[in-house]
């Protein structure tokens, strides 16, 4: 399912906006006991966007995901937009699976890190669905990928003395010596089925540690409350799930050769860096984020503005003290000015669209600019920018018909939760 532009600014400015839901879904979870004592909430050390409170939260429902699944659902959540995308284009095609989903993916524009979880559509749906969770998720991660990674460490340390973290038919957990650390991975029992696991935060960690049970969770269709861990019926992922994690480095990674495998590339380098240009518009939760990947351009913006108001409140005091013969001798010398850059367009215009057809291009010169270029540009620069516009909308169009080619018909979800078993 494409989006006009006027619906993809729309979505930027819900998400921009987007409000803290309720993030309960299906049937209610077990009660968890309430803590002893209500601590005050944990301060957000210097330096710091997100306290280790804000952390723990965002991270409670997910930290015992496998660990390529939680590596890949971070890097999504930097790309909130096009999760919100993916969602619904996942929802209308939900019949698509292994190489059929591929190929369909390959005309779709989002980043490799969400197009990867078409494959797993229950995860998909809880970020969709949970945006302002999301959000945060992905701008914790931006701003402390760190402190994010040692927080499900720490998450995963918990629910194990808890007696919770276990293996079980679905999934694998081993402890590991990295650099020195010791370190919990959770692995899929198949390595390319996954199988996600729903669980109560408020009870697979022990009693909560801050003054209030965590506010981040959710439950698909047909989730049943009681035991550890209740796992939804298994996805045959191949490689569209690639994401891994440093836990030496507490970093995210990629695995070459599964991304290469899946998105048809051929990269080498299996560092996670995020590409700002796929963030379409979404603002970023805090001002080192915004800078360092080129989105701290609203102050710029705001002084642009003062300079034109400045500008502008001269001009009307230098009107104010002109005379009707003064006034008259202005609005000459701007007419002849505007007439001479008319002009100048109208000839860089007419050499553009000669230059096109002399090329052997001369008709789709002409519907390219169309006599247009001219009125585009005004007495501003030449023919070619119109011409490159021309290009550019048949480009569009010719993606826009091979996506709606791709939709294809809808189907089932693959992920139903009706299937579903408790560990």
């Amino acid at each position: 399912m494409s989006l006009s532009a006027r619906s993809t600014r729309a979505l930027a400015l819900a998400v921009s906006a987007c409000l803290v839901m309720p993030v309960v879904q299906g049937q209610a979870p077990a009660t968890a006991p309430a803590p002893a004592a209500a601590p005050a909430k944990a301060p957000t050390p210097a330096g710091k966007t997100f306290s280790q409170q804000e952390l723990d939260e965002l991270l409670a429902p997910i930290a015992l995901y496998p660990d390529a699944l939680l590596a890949q659902v971070l890097m999504a959540s930097t790309y909130p937009l096009e999760v919100v995308e993916a969602a619904r284009w996942q929802k209308s095609n939900a019949a698509l699976k292994d190489k059929a989903l591929e190929e369909a993916l390959t005309k779709q524009s989002w980043d490799p890190s969400v197009k990867s979880l078409t494959a797993v559509p229950q995860v998909l749906t809880m970020m969709n669905e949970k945006l302002d969770w999301t959000q945060k998720l992905g701008d914790a991660f931006l701003a402390q990928q760190g402190d994010v990674m040692a927080t499900a460490q720490s998450l995963r340390g918990k629910a194990q003395a808890a007696g919770n973290l276990k293996s079980t038919p679905e999934q694998i957990v081993k402890t590991e010596v990295v650099e020195q650390k010791t370190v919990y991975i959770i692995e899929p029992a198949k390595p390319e089925v996954v199988y996600v696991p729903t669980y109560n935060p408020a009870v697979i960690y022990g009693p909560w540690w801050y003054g209030y049970p965590p506010p981040y969770y959710y439950y698909p269709p047909g989730y049943v409350a009681g035991g550890a861990f209740w796992f939804g019926t298994g996805i045959i992922v191949g490689g569209a799930i690639w994401g891994g994690c440093h836990w030496g480095r507490n970093e995210v990674n990629i695995n070459v050769n599964k991304y290469n495998s899946f998105n048809r590339t051929n990269i080498s380098n299996n560092n996670f860096q995020h590409n700002a240009e796929h963030r379409k518009g979404v603002s970023y939760g805090n001002q080192a984020a915004a800078q360092k990947y080129n989105r701290g351009g609203d102050a710029k913006a705001a002084q642009s503005r003062e300079q034109f108001r400045g500008h502008a409140e001269q001009g009307r005091g230098e009107l104010k003290s002109m005379d009707k013969g003064q006034l008259n001798d202005r609005v000459s010398q701007a007419d002849r000015a505007g007439a001479g850059n008319r002009d100048a367009g109208n000839r860089a215009a007419q050499a553009n669209t000669r230059d096109l057809g002399s090329r052997g291009s001369a008709g789709t010169g002409s519907r390219d600019l169309g006599g247009g270029a001219s009125t585009r540009q005004g007495g501003g620069g030449g023919g070619f920018s119109g011409a490159s516009s021309g290009a550019s909308t048949r480009a569009a169009s010719t993606r826009g018909s091979a996506s709606r080619a791709s939709m294809g018909g809808g189907g089932g979800a693959r992920a139903g939760g009706g299937g579903g078993r408790r560990r």
